[in-house]
C-alpha cells in the first residue's frame, strides 16, 4: 500500500523492558510543511524518530515514508531522508569543508554538492576554518548541511536549537524556515519548546507519555484555549454561592472568584446581580490561556519540562 503522506504512522508502538514508550501513535506529515513534534523530555519523541530512521524496530504498527512502506523499501526510502539526531558529530581538527567531504564520499554525492550546502547554511566564508573554532550555532548549521548533502526530500531534526544562545537559535530557526520554500524540503522537527515551534511550524503533533494528544495547526491549538474571568469581590464564598444559584460555577481563591470565559452580556448580568446582593466588586479581569498553558495541560507536565 502506498501512502499520500510524506510521513504516516499507524498505531506505531515501541515497548522497552515491558514499558510502553511509544503508544499507538498516528502521525501524518504533508509534503512541504514544517511539522513540529512536541512533548516534554521523555515523552517518546526521540524513540519515534529513531523508528522513522530505522535505528529502532517498532514493536507493532506501520511506518510509511515518502509514500512507501519502510519495512519493504527501507534503503530506497532512507536515501531520500536527511537527519540530525542529538548533537552533530564532526572532526574538530578538520575544516567544515573537509568534514562534509568525508560524508560526501560515503553518500557518493557529487563534489559540487558541498559548495551548495555550505551556501544554503551560510557557512561559505567559514568553510576552510577548523570546526573546533566554530560557535555552537555554526556547528549546528554544519550538522544541517551534512543532513542536506544527499539532497533529501525529508529532513528530520531532533531538538536542533537545544543548548544554543538566542543568536544561535535565531540563525538556526531562520535557516529551517527557509528550506521548504527555497529547496522544497519537508521537515519534521522535534522540540520540547512550544514557543519555538510557534515561530517555525505549520502544523504540530503533541506527544505525552508516548501517546499523541493533538495533531493539527497551531491556530487550531489556540482555539482550544479556554480563557477565564477573574472577579475580586468582598465575601467571595457567599458570592460564589450566589453565582452557583444562577447556574455559574466559580472557583474561590483568597478574595477572588475564577470562572470560565463568558460572553460580555452574561458577565454584566452576573456583576449586576452581585452588586444587587450588596457585594463590592473591586476588579473584573479576563485572561486568555497561553499556548504554553494549553501545552502543559495536554502533557500533564505542570510547568516542569
Amino acid at each position: 500500500m502506498n501512502s499520500p503522506w510524506m510521513v504516516e504512522t499507524k498505531q506505531l508502538t515501541k515497548k522497552l523492558g515491558g514499558r510502553t514508550v511509544v503508544d499507538r501513535v498516528d502521525m501524518r506529515i504533508q509534503k512541504g510543511e514544517i511539522y513540529g513534534f512536541l512533548g516534554p523530555n521523555g515523552a517518546g519523541k526521540t524513540t519515534t524518530i529513531r523508528m522513522l530512521l530505522g535505528l529502532a524496530r517498532p514493536t507493532s504498527g506501520q511506518i510509511y515514508m515518502l509514500g512507501k512502506d519502510i519495512r519493504s523499501e527501507r534503503i530506497a526510502v532512507l536515501r531520500k531522508v536527511g537527519s540530525l539526531v542529538e548533537s552533530p558529530s564532526y572532526y574538530g581538527h578538520l575544516s567544515g569543508y573537509e568534514n562534509l567531504e568525508t560524508v560526501r564520499r560515503l553518500l557518493d554525492a557529487p563534489k559540487s554538492r558541498i559548495d551548495e550546502v555550505l551556501a544554503i547554511v551560510r557557512l561559505t566564508k567559514d568553510a576552510r576554518r577548523p570546526v573546533k573554532g566554530y560557535s555552537l550555532g555554526m556547528k549546528q548549521r554544519l550538522g544541517i548541511a551534512t543532513a542536506l548533502l544527499g539532497a533529501p526530500e525529508l529532513l528530520i531534526l531532533d531538538e536542533p536549537t537545544n543548548g544554543l544562545d538566542p543568536a544561535g537559535i535565531l540563525e538556526v530557526r531562520e535557516l529551517i524556515k527557509s528550506l521548504p520554500r527555497t529547496h522544497g524540503v519537508t521537515i519534521l522537527i522535534s522540540s520540547h519548546l512550544l514557543s519555538e515551534m510557534d515561530q517555525m511550524a505549520t502544523r504540530v503533533g503533541i506527544i505525552a507519555a508516548g501517546r499523541m494528544m493533538f495533531e493539527d495547526s497551531i491556530s487550531r491549538l489556540r482555539k482550544q484555549a479556554k480563557g477565564s474571568i477573574r472577579l475580586r469581590v468582598s465575601e467571595p464564598e457567599q458570592a460564589a454561592r450566589l453565582l452557583l444559584s444562577l447556574g455559574c460555577q466559580a472557583e474561590v481563591s483568597s478574595d477572588e472568584l475564577t470562572l470560565e470565559r463568558l460572553p460580555d452580556e452574561q458577565v454584566a448580568v452576573l456583576v449586576a446581580r452581585l452588586v444587587q446582593a450588596d457585594h463590592q466588586i473591586y476588579r473584573v479581569e479576563e485572561s486568555s490561556a497561553t499556548l504554553e498553558s494549553i501545552f502543559l495541560q495536554m502533557t500533564g507536565t505542570g510547568g516542569s519540562l
